[in-house]
Formats: C-alpha cells, sequence, structure tokens
C-alpha cells in the first residue's frame, strides 16, 4: 500500500478563546516549538493556520520565520471575524458571541479576507495558499473570494457535522451544516461547497470517521439515554483525528478506518492553544498537555509506518497533478443524523 499523504493543521489562534476573552493573549506561541520539534522527528510537517492577534505576536513570528526558512512546515490563514480588522460591530457583543465571518456583510467579509492576508504576507513573505474559516463557517461567498485573494486550498469541512445549533450572531442561523459533506479532497464550487467540481479552490475535510457501531446500529445514538450511555461506557459515534474531540483509542481507529478505505489524505487538527496548559478547556494543566504528547508519541509512531508528511500547499501541488479517482466525485462514508452531530464527548 502507498504512503498516505497526511496532514498536520494547527488552528493558530489566542489562549483560550472558548473562555470569549476581550483581551486576548498569544503566550501559547512560546509552547509551539516543542510540538514542531516533535513533529519533525517523525518527517512531519505542520501547516499553522494563522489569525490576526498571532500573527502580530513577535514571539509567534520569530518561530514561524525560522520554521519556513528550513522548509519543515507552512503558514496559512485563520480568520476569527469579530477581533480581524477591520472592526465593524454585527452584534451587541462581538467578543462574547464571536460571529461567523459569513454573518457579515460582503463587503465587510472581502475587507477583512484581504487584510489579514496582507498581514500575514507582509509578516512571512510567502503567499498565502491555504486556510481554514474560524469557527468552521463557510460559504459559498467566502470560498469565491478566498479564490480572488489566491488561495488555493481550504480546510474547514468537518464531514458528518452539523454546526447550526452553534450560534455566532443570536440573530442568526449558527454555524454550517457538514452532514452530507465528501470524507476525501474535492475542488469545491462556490454554487455549492458540498459539491465537487473540476477546478477551483482544493478542499481538504479534516479526518473524521462514524464508528462500527454507529455503523452496524445507529438507531443507538438515536436515543438520547442510550447515545450518551454509548458514547461514555462503547464509543462515540464519530473518530476525529483530533485530540481535543478524541481519546488516542478514536484518534487511531479514524486513522485506522480511513485506511481501509484507502482515503486520500490524514488531516489531524489540533489549536496552538491546547499545546499550552491552561490554554484550552480540554487540557488544564501540566499534566493534560503530558498526556497529550505521550498520546501523540504513540499516534505519530504508527501513523509514520504508513504515511508521509505533506503541507496542504505540497498536498495541492501532487492532487493537481494527479487527482485520481478522489477527485471523481468526492464520495466517502457520510453521517446522516443530525441527532448525534454536537455529540463529541471524548471516549
Amino acid at each position: 500500500m502507498s504512503e498516505t499523504p497526511f496532514i498536520i493543521t494547527i488552528d493558530t489562534e489566542g489562549d483560550n478563546l472558548w473562555a470569549r476573552p476581550r483581551e486576548i493573549t498569544t503566550r501559547n506561541a512560546a509552547y509551539l516549538p516543542r510540538f514542531q520539534s516533535l513533529c519533525e522527528r517523525f518527517g512531519f510537517k505542520p501547516v499553522y493556520l494563522t489569525n490576526y492577534e498571532m500573527v502580530i505576536s513577535d514571539v509567534f513570528v520569530e518561530f514561524a520565520r525560522d520554521m519556513l526558512a528550513r522548509g519543515t512546515g507552512e503558514i496559512g490563514m485563520h480568520l476569527h471575524a469579530w477581533n480581524s480588522p477591520p472592526l465593524v460591530p454585527l452584534t451587541s457583543d462581538d467578543f462574547h458571541n464571536q460571529p461567523y465571518l459569513v454573518e457579515y456583510p460582503g463587503a465587510v467579509m472581502k475587507e477583512k479576507i484581504k487584510v489579514v492576508t496582507r498581514l500575514l504576507e507582509d509578516r512571512f513573505d510567502h503567499a498565502m495558499l491555504s486556510h481554514r474559516a474560524g469557527r468552521l463557517g463557510f460559504d459559498g461567498r467566502y470560498a469565491a473570494m478566498l479564490l480572488e485573494e489566491g488561495y488555493r486550498v481550504d480546510c474547514s469541512v468537518s464531514p458528518g457535522l452539523d454546526w447550526r445549533g452553534t450560534l455566532g450572531d443570536p440573530r442568526g442561523n449558527g454555524g454550517t451544516d457538514y452532514t452530507h459533506f465528501p470524507h476525501d479532497p474535492y475542488f469545491l464550487s462556490p454554487t455549492d461547497i458540498s459539491a465537487p467540481t473540476r477546478d477551483g479552490l482544493l478542499e481538504v475535510p479534516m479526518t473524521i470517521r462514524p464508528s462500527g457501531l454507529y455503523r452496524r446500529a445507529p438507531w443507538v445514538y438515536r436515543v438520547p439515554l442510550l447515545r450518551q450511555a454509548t458514547n461514555r461506557l462503547v464509543s462515540p459515534a464519530l473518530n476525529h483525528l483530533c485530540p481535543a474531540e478524541s481519546n488516542l483509542r478514536g484518534m487511531l481507529r479514524a486513522t485506522r478506518t480511513a485506511r481501509s478505505e484507502s482515503a486520500a489524505h490524514l488531516d489531524f487538527s489540533l489549536h496552538s492553544s491546547e499545546l499550552m496548559p491552561g490554554g484550552s478547556p480540554t487540557f488544564r494543566d501540566a499534566t493534560d498537555v503530558e498526556r497529550l504528547y505521550e498520546d501523540l508519541e504513540i499516534l505519530f509512531g504508527e501513523l509514520s509506518s504508513h504515511c508521509r508528511g505533506v503541507t496542504l500547499k505540497e498536498f495541492h501541488t501532487s492532487f493537481t497533478e494527479s487527482p485520481g479517482e478522489a477527485a471523481s466525485d468526492g464520495s466517502g462514508d457520510r453521517i446522516s443524523d443530525p441527532a448525534i452531530d454536537q455529540e463529541m464527548v471524548r471516549a
């Protein structure tokens, strides 16, 4: 079996934004060299999808410039609309509500994308080609604007998940519904971002796979009490290649399932602040972070036996040159039960 492209995507942002701070700090930038060293030891190349507060952090910029100079990773763009200039109030309290970029008027969306893109390119002297939407809120207008700014690859799609219940603007409709989106990479159409087309913006979805029990008995997850018990005692419906959503066992299940399906890629996702004690609600102290690194040693060790580390830019180049079957229809197993979409209990 040929080596599977393995992409590490890091939402590179301020400290513990889950707490909705009014003053955003970036102390987590000092914790990134350890993670970078781990990735390099296994031959992997992280993609730091960077937002506004991190691109103005001198600590992060110094770290990232060194990484770029050595060719051991990539910088892309990540945009949190509520604190990225120009600041245009949308709700009564944007720092609390954290509205999605797609909830702003089109002209404001364009200007925010342009400002953050230019700042990233000026700070790093590299063209920005890769992107992930803040809070994963994405639509066709957003995709078209990214193409206009020169972006070529996005990784916002979380297949099988429905974020409509997670509000930004309290008057809005919540996040994006990815329930029926493909698992495999595909060129998306701005008229329907779930529909594969022949060229354009390459979508590289996160690696999320349904559990074996969900495949055999999906009805178990449709009954609230059974779902809660099954998530806690047996297996959640979805296994994420993401340590904030799945433990080591779940991440290994996701990778092994994807491999058995001859997946075109694997995407591991993490937030930069999760590498710092107290930087997230999941990894609250130094013990939690050390446990995370123990899990990553095991996970990366297994993946290194059958994967090759690539950046999003490199993956785009190889996929464009030889898209293979993954470009034909973007098909893959899909979750279609919204009742389980927000059940992301670590198990």
